[in-house]
């Protein structure tokens, strides 16, 4: 009892001892460009036999291909039909990619086991290394960017809204993408759209939004219930024969309760509106002024002594008075108008 209780405990103290490391020999990380085709080398640098090939994507680890001398090949699924194990040599775990996209930006790690020296390791680092470099340690910051907007936007909180970028300049483009740049932060890649051999790609990396892609690569980003953080600068970058074109858009987003878009319109509209009706109003009351004045005019001239027509009715003594003085009855015919009464017969 006493000797398996030592053994017990013998157990126990070499699980807990520091074991001597195994150096493995490491490369440093490499640097790959991002394009169509890149190859990720991950040549062995000993022989030996080759026990399998695995490659991951750091720091989530998420498996990207298996190579298995004796089972083959295994591909994760956004993966699938776009990596080839090259092979060249017995050694050899390097793979090619195509149909890249700018998630394919990282760090791969590849681990080759082998026997009987073990395993042998490689991290490489892929990058777009058309984009310009990161500020350095010790060295001035850059000084701040002076951006031309082509067009400009407002939206009111919670609407929806499109922002379109179209291609107007000559070329042939092969790649566009959308970048934003938030008040005060540099720019991100939110949308990429581009030709390959198996036809239009189109990559989403907006949080907020939904990238689309034309296949004249003409790309538009809709906003969803529009927020202050999609606020900023919007800038579309055409790769063409002709070189890089751009068109910048900058997205201005009404601040919650103040005095939005609309409600200015509505404000404009009621103005225009009331404008016109009191000109009309001012114009029924001249109209009717002028014509009362005239009508006044009229009246006035028929009532004058001397614009007054002459009357061909007007009574006229049919005979002329006599003197005072004199009462004799001169012969006058008098008219009268007398109704005449007819005989009955019998």
């Amino acid at each position: 009892m006493e000797a398996v209780q030592k053994d017990h405990w013998y157990f126990v103290v070499l699980i807990f001892l520091p074991f001597p490391k195994v150096t493995v020999p490491q490369m440093e990380a490499a640097t790959v460009r991002l394009e169509e085709g890149m190859v990720l080398n991950c040549l062995c640098p000993w022989d030996g036999n080759l026990s399998m090939v695995s490659w991951n994507k750091v720091p989530d680890k998420d498996p990207v291909a298996v190579f298995h001398p004796e089972y083959g090949v295994s591909f994760s699924h956004q993966y699938r039909e776009r990596i080839d194990f090259l092979r060249t040599t017995s050694m050899d775990g390097s793979i090619s990619m195509r149909n890249v996209t700018h998630q394919d930006i990282g760090v791969y790690h590849c681990s080759v086991q082998t026997f009987p020296q073990g395993p042998w390791t490689k991290n490489i680092q892929v990058e777009d290394l058309d984009e310009p470099p990161e500020e350095v340690n010790g060295t001035e910051p850059p000084s701040p960017e002076v951006i031309q907007t082509d067009t400009e936007l407002v939206a009111e909180p919670n609407n929806n809204l499109t922002i379109s970028c179209n291609h107007e300049h000559n070329g042939t483009i092969y790649q566009v993408i959308l970048e934003k740049m938030p008040h005060g932060q540099p720019w991100g890649i939110i949308g990429v759209c581009k030709k390959v051999e198996a036809g239009l790609v189109s990559e989403d990396y907006s949080d907020r939004g939904k990238v689309s892609c034309a296949d004249s690569l003409d790309v538009s980003l809709h906003l969803t219930g529009v927020v202050q953080e999609d606020g900023g600068f919007y800038r579309c970058s055409f790769s063409t024969d002709a070189g890089l074109q751009t068109t910048t858009v900058l997205l201005t987003v009404s601040p919650p309760g103040g005095f939005s878009l609309s409600v200015y319109m509505m404000c404009i509209y009621i103005g225009v509106g009331a404008a016109g009706l009191l000109l009309l109003i001012a114009i029924i009351i001249l109209a009717v002024k002028h014509r009362k004045k005239n009508r006044r005019e009229e009246y006035r001239v028929k009532l004058h002594p001397s614009q007054r027509q002459p009357n061909l009715y007007e009574n006229i003594h049919v005979c002329p008075r006599m003197a005072q003085k004199s009462r004799q009855i001169k012969n006058c015919p008098i008219y009268a108008n007398l109704q005449s009464v007819r005989s009955h017969k019998k």
